[in-house]
């Protein structure tokens, strides 16, 4: 927890940037912002976008909280359950906050002002709705002028989701490698022929590209550039429709149908459900981590009890299943992520600082684990230990399931490989994990082998929760 310092993310835009003080949030408007903050607020655009939820919400406090000298205002933002990212993101997530960039955008305009900055970063997910969070990323509309975002919104967003549709939903994860959006002409030549039916798509991915490569070596005279604020209106709604045309379907990953296929009958699904509700009515966790949530069964059972819930998984296709149920359920303390465990999100960006790793996010009161040690231990080769090293500084609590190796299952695993993993038994895991844990519970999961544990970390008490 960063008690009182800039937030690494936050230092690129003179205008402002963010910082905590004594453990609470704040963002800093710089005098140089000044004009175009009160264009802002005296507009009506921030109240506009606020009641809309494009926006997140803030009260100014007194300017004795400022960083430094340079300050205008000084703003307290509203807290953001979690920070997420764009390469984390399922494929309607990253599509919703690309409709969501282009409305705003649109207020702006109708309101005198206009998007400088539309990296994909500057939305979060509240609510699973996608909300804009840069309140300085706003500047006075000058007539005429060109739209300076209009090339960031098109490698943060057309280019990943073209990508991830036409070409492969795994793509997005370039998102992690190019963190200002994904070069138009990678886009470009990766993309098949057929994308460019999509006329709209053809013209700002193709086209622009083109157009980047004639001018690669002559800077643009910019006072030679005029487009009137008609013809930003006809290329924000030509976006629009791009984004739009764009759809992917999710029935093709590996684990999208999961939960058709598991070894349970319905009364050991029934019971595990049981048995991992009664353990969250008795810590009563106000945060809880899912890992390898799948489509988000027992995830649901936790945000169904009021607790804010992260359901992370590997499977591009349910997590987008996720997505679309919490949307359809209007579920809104639960918010699916696309993570793979044997390679979670690391710390990125300038000295890697600005966007934080999964860990660095943490630690979470409770973890969920369920069905999810043989895949780590077997299909991947991580240790046990090593396992447990990892959850111990993540969490306070987990409830964590065990899978012995006669489970059809971890049959499954086995049959295609040599068996090495002599030490994968339940005696052994009861040993390393006993090392970082306390075994709270034990409760055998009816007509299977499969154990469900409730375990308190020896060191929770030294764990700043999140």
């Amino acid at each position: 927890m960063m008690v009182n310092q800039v937030v690494p993310s936050s230092f690129r835009d003179p205008s402002g940037f963010v910082f905590y003080r004594e453990g609470i949030i704040y963002r800093q408007v710089n005098e140089i912002y000044k004009d175009n903050y009160d264009q802002l607020i005296g507009s009506g655009l921030y109240k506009k976008l606020v009641n809309n939820n494009l926006l997140i919400s803030h009260e100014e406090v007194e300017t004795s909280y400022k960083y430094n000298e340079k300050a205008y205002k000084v703003i307290k933002p509203e807290v953001v359950n979690f920070i997420s990212y764009p390469y984390e993101w399922c494929f309607s997530q990253l599509k919703n906050a690309a409709l969501a960039t282009l409305q705003i955008q649109k207020h702006a305009l109708n309101h005198g002002m206009t998007l400088k900055d539309c990296s994909a970063y500057n939305i979060q997910f509240i609510n699973n709705k996608p909300v804009f969070i840069d309140t300085l990323s706003f500047e006075k509309y000058q007539d005429g002028s060109p739209w300076v975002a209009y090339k960031q919104f098109c490698q943060h967003f057309l280019a990943p989701l073209a990508l991830a549709a036409y070409k492969d939903i795994r793509l997005n994860k370039l998102l992690q490698v190019y963190l200002d959006g994904i070069p138009l002409d990678m886009a470009s030549e990766l993309l098949p022929s057929n994308s460019m039916l999509n006329y709209h798509l053809y013209l700002h991915l193709q086209l622009h590209s083109k157009a980047q490569k004639k001018h690669v070596m002559v800077a643009p005279d910019k006072r030679k550039v005029k487009v009137s604020e008609k013809s930003l209106f006809g290329i924000i709604d030509s976006l629009e429709t791009a984004v739009k045309k764009i759809n992917w379907n999710p029935h093709s990953t590996y684990w999208v149908d999961y939960y058709d296929n598991t070894n349970y009958d319905s009364g050991s699904f029934d019971h595990k459900k049981e048995v991992v509700s009664e353990f969250l009515d008795e810590i009563k966790p106000k945060k809880v981590w899912d890992l390898g949530a799948n489509t988000g069964v027992f995830s649901r059972i936790a945000s169904s009890k009021g607790i804010k819930t992260l359901s992370f998984d590997i499977d591009p296709g349910a997590v987008e299943k996720n997505y679309i149920a919490c949307l359809t359920e209007n579920t809104t303390n639960l918010l699916p992520l696309l993570i793979d465990l044997t390679n979670p999100s690391p710390s990125l960006g300038w000295a890697n600082e600005e966007r934080m790793s999964i860990a660095e996010r943490g630690p979470v009161e409770m973890v969920l684990a369920l069905a999810l040690i043989h895949h780590l231990a077997i299909a991947n080769n991580t240790p046990l230990e090593k396992i447990s090293d990892f959850f111990a500084r993540i969490c306070k609590w987990l409830i964590v399931e065990f899978v012995p190796k006669k489970d059809s299952q971890v049959e499954r695993l086995l049959s295609s490989r040599v068996d090495i993993f002599h030490d994968y038994n339940q005696q052994n895991f009861e040993l390393e994990f006993g090392k970082r844990f306390r075994i709270k519970d034990l409760v055998k999961v009816n007509n299977s082998d499969r154990y469900l544990y409730l375990m308190f970390n020896k060191q929770g008490s030294d764990l700043v929760i999140t």
